[in-house]
């Protein structure tokens, strides 16, 4: 079974016992979350939700939070002594996907 979830302004698609990297959310570590559900698989078939399925959950327990590798970004224009370098490292919270449940 899966399903498809929105957490951080972007869709995931997670099965049972995946480890999922999302944008930083504000909570402690060995904490419960649940999640709505977009869209919901299984051997069933496929239920599609408007918007959400109903009475479908996600639960995950939060992994840990971290940084990312630092992404590089560099300005340039040629010929006019013109160059910029700067890094930025984005902040994430791991999940682990230990549940899904549907209505």
């Amino acid at each position: 079974m899966y399903a498809v979830i929105k957490a951080g302004g972007k869709q995931y698609t997670v099965r049972e016992g995946d480890l999922l990297k999302v944008e930083k959310m504000e909570v402690g570590e060995d904490e419960v979350i649940e999640f709505d559900v977009l869209m919901l698989g299984g051997e069933a078939g496929v239920q599609v939700g408007t918007p959400l399925v109903a009475g479908a959950k996600v639960t995950a327990t939060v992994a840990g939070q971290g940084r990312l590798p630092k992404v590089t970004i560099i300005k340039f224009r040629r010929r006019k002594h013109y160059r910029k370098q700067m890094g930025h490292r984005q902040y994430f919270t791991e999940l682990k996907i230990t549940g899904i449940s549907a209505a």
